[in-house]
């Protein structure tokens, strides 16, 4: 792109019409994107450890009641709460898209010895397997996928679990997700960072979208040569009856809405919620 082209963008920019979401899969960001994820000074790629310790705690005694399960995280990250777990006893894989993190949580893996087993792949292709106790979506990112595909992970989800089992998810509420389309536009440079490992410019705009309920964001990286790279996400807005209908098509049985893992801690509970939906017992594997 070219600095023309940030002037003729449009605006504002459709739902999903400029990319699904921020390029985590790409080789050199995922490795910037895995040094957000380790960094203990924000919460903003991944939760410090203090804090997932805490909710490590309360899914291995609130959900799973201290017996050893069979546990699928999505978008698990570099493996912090998969690591965890498997050494509370439980079986764990881990599923995502970033190479980075997956390499990260594997060489994690085979240091402690653990048993957990890590896949690179996108969630909306990717085979979840069968058999587990615990499926669990945590962080927000069930909202970054379009509401049609969010939907049939929900139901690959499903069809994971053994009958009786726990899915966990942590989802934006929809007020935060129209705040976050409402933020006034921005700019920031640094030397390096997330959107770029040499000088840069970058530029934040947001939009919401009331009639698709969504939030668009969108982000302009101009580098020291002039060169500017777009990238664009959309995070997609449900209402608590949404989130209650939308598992119930894919096939859980009871849905309980939680205010956060620990209220009183998480600096994230105005924005993340918890779900917890379980698989009918009586259900076919």
């Amino acid at each position: 792109m070219i600095i023309e082209e940030i002037v003729q963008r449009r605006i504002p920019p459709e739902p999903w019409s400029e990319g699904d979401k921020i390029p985590w899969h790409e080789p050199e960001f995922s490795e910037r994107m895995l040094r957000e994820h380790l960094s203990q000074e924000h919460d903003l790629a991944s939760r410090r450890l203090s804090v997932i310790d805490a909710h490590v705690d309360w899914i291995h005694n609130r959900l799973l009641q201290g017996k050893p399960a069979r546990v699928l995280d999505l978008g698990c990250g570099p493996g912090f709460y998969t690591s965890r777990l498997a050494g509370m006893g439980h079986s764990c894989t881990g599923i995502d898209f970033s190479p980075a993190s997956i390499r990260h949580a594997r060489q994690q893996a085979g240091a402690e010895q653990s048993s957990c087993t890590y896949v690179q792949e996108d969630l909306r292709r990717a085979d979840f397997g069968t058999g587990f106790d615990l499926v669990m979506f945590v962080f927000g990112e069930l909202n970054v996928f379009r509401p049609a595909e969010a939907e049939a992970i929900l139901r690959k989800a499903g069809t994971a679990l053994a009958p009786g089992g726990v899915l966990l998810l942590e989802v934006h509420r929809f007020g935060a997700v129209e705040e976050a389309g409402k933020q006034t536009p921005f700019w920031n440079a640094a030397e390096g960072g997330l959107f770029a490992a040499t000088p840069h410019v970058w530029l934040q705009e947001s939009f919401w979208d009331a009639t698709a309920q969504a939030a668009v964001m969108r982000y302009f990286v101009i580098d020291v040569g002039g060169a500017v790279r777009r990238m664009t996400q959309t995070i997609q807005a449900y209402t608590d009856d949404d989130y209650q209908r939308m598992l119930e098509r894919s096939g859980f049985a009871s849905v309980e809405i939680l205010p956060s893992f620990r209220p009183s801690e998480d600096q994230n509970r105005d924005n993340l919620m918890l779900i917890v939906a379980r698989k009918d017992a009586g259900a076919q594997p």
